[in-house]
């Protein structure tokens, strides 16, 4: 024989003796968690059970909750009339007049709730690449120190800016900043190399060399923190880490593809 499921209070709202206004001595359990409609001929009492009654009571009960300073300027609520009310969540109550002329007002816009709802999605949202389905990430300095530290003791590092501008212009320019090497296809060469044998180098493959060491205990780890952040100020967003012949790429512009 099936068993009934007994209701908990928590699963209800439970009114006992409401007499605010028209109702006479009303008791009743309202299930949580569901859209209810409270409805009856004008006079019966339905704006007293919801507004006077039901919605008072659980925001005289949010005021209590707050500090005693942010009380001061809510004013002293008065406890509607009736014997009990358990189990009773914070309550918003919407006008029954319509106020906004607006035909796209909704429930969230008239309560401000959709403006918390927008962020909140801002924050816990994904957003994927529709051209290589990966998630789009804007890095962040703890996200190249992971990667380094996936990799094995005695890898050599090569930590890369991207070559920007018109190439002889971009490169006679980073020697005046004091740069003095690339990075290409594995190897370190002379920025007068690239310069004196331009049709020998693939653009596309040339890197700013940034910082290069070999990943050991003794690594002094504030010190490649502080070149992974100047790297990312000094690449308007972009860096490059390479090891064994891969090449990373980091953004903080939050863009793929």
């Amino acid at each position: 024989m099936p068993v009934k499921k007994q209701h908990t209070k928590q699963e209800y709202i439970s009114i006992t003796g409401a007499r605010a206004n028209n109702l006479k001595n009303i008791s009743l359990k309202i299930p949580r968690n569901k859209f209810v409609v409270i409805t009856g001929v004008s006079g019966s009492g339905k704006s007293s059970l919801a507004f006077d009654t039901l919605y008072a009571e659980g925001q005289r009960r949010y005021a209590e909750s707050l500090s005693s300073f942010a009380r001061q300027f809510l004013g002293r609520m008065a406890k509607p009339d009736v014997d009990k009310i358990d189990g009773i969540p914070p309550a918003i109550a919407i006008q029954q007049k319509v106020s906004i002329k607006n035909p796209r007002s909704t429930v969230g816009t008239t309560t401000e709730i959709y403006d918390y709802l927008r962020i909140l999605f801002a924050k816990i949202g994904r957003t994927y690449s529709p051209i290589s389905g990966c998630e789009v990430k804007r890095h962040r300095t703890e996200d190249v120190l992971a990667e380094i530290e996936t990799l094995a003791e005695g890898t050599r590092l090569y930590l890369l800016l991207p070559l920007e501008g018109e190439f002889v212009d971009s490169l006679l320019r980073l020697k005046q900043q004091g740069y003095s090497r690339l990075y290409y296809k594995g190897q370190v060469v002379k920025i007068e190399q690239v310069l004196q044998n331009s049709e020998n180098f693939e653009r596309v493959e040339l890197f700013v060399l940034l910082s290069r060491w070999i990943k050991s205990k003794d690594t002094d780890a504030s010190e490649v923190r502080s070149y992974i952040e100047s790297g990312f100020a000094e690449g308007k967003g972009k860096l490059y880490l390479a090891f064994e012949s891969q090449v990373r790429e980091f953004s903080n512009r939050f863009e793929a593809d």
